[in-house]
């Protein structure tokens, strides 16, 4: 799939902790924490990649570009 016809996570939910739990996507689905892993896994989603933490879990993070500002924390919150 073309980078262009990908979805892009474009605002994001936070829990209590500021744990990231939801995601709104660049053609506006709304997607649990699990729901985006499963996506990002598949290659649906660009800019994010999926990896393993020291804990065993998995867990996404915005691809390395050097440009913080498009972190996944740093995207916009949405209800």
């Amino acid at each position: 799939m073309a980078n262009s016809a990908r979805e892009t996570f474009v605002a994001v939910q936070k829990d209590g902790d500021g744990d990231l739990h939801a995601f709104k996507t660049s053609a506006g689905r709304t997607l649990s924490y699990q729901e985006a892993l499963q996506e990002v896994q598949a290659g649906s989603i660009a800019g994010v990649n999926a990896f393993k933490g020291k804990d065993g879990e998995t867990y996404l993070r915005g691809d390395a570009d050097g440009d913080p500002s498009n972190n996944l924390d740093a995207l916009p919150s949405f209800e």
